[in-house]
């Protein structure tokens, strides 16, 4: 059993709308990521797998748009996935590591703004968030080594 598998189907079947579009992504980011490490090994196919995966992804989030109840916001973003496919692509065919630093920087953005969503929607989770400024400084355990 793959705990990390265990922890991801959890926190899916908990999870909003919102909620859900903000874990799609995080595994886009984590594509990204693992995209990085095959750049540096020269590792062919897991580049193409991952970009593969993220396209997927993409696609899916793509599909769900509804440009009659989003307006400018879903065609702002058929936009950004449209750029972002094209981008993915150009990644695959002459890797990158800038190309996919930049894809990642955009997927952590908009991730960003997704949060915020889904912390106007739901008040209740930011009330169980602990944010880093919030902390009692008598709290904060400092760590040496």
């Amino acid at each position: 059993m793959d705990i990390r598998h265990s922890y991801r189907e959890a926190g899916v079947h908990g999870a909003s709308a919102v909620g859900l579009v903000v874990r799609l992504y995080e595994q886009m980011i984590e594509d990204m990521r693992q995209v990085t490490i095959a750049i540096g090994k020269n590792d062919i196919v897991l580049r193409t797998n991952r970009i593969k995966h993220a396209i997927l992804v993409l696609a899916h989030l793509q599909s769900t748009l509804d440009f009659a109840r989003g307006g400018k916001v879903s065609r702002d973003l058929e936009a950004f996935y449209d750029s972002l496919r094209q981008r993915l692509l150009a990644v695959q065919f002459r890797p990158s590591l800038y190309g996919v630093m930049q894809i990642k920087t955009d997927l952590l953005t908009v991730r960003e703004a997704w949060i915020k969503v889904e912390l106007a929607e739901w008040p209740s989770i930011r009330a169980q968030m602990v944010m880093p400024a919030e902390v009692n400084p008598e709290q904060r355990v400092d760590w040496e080594g």
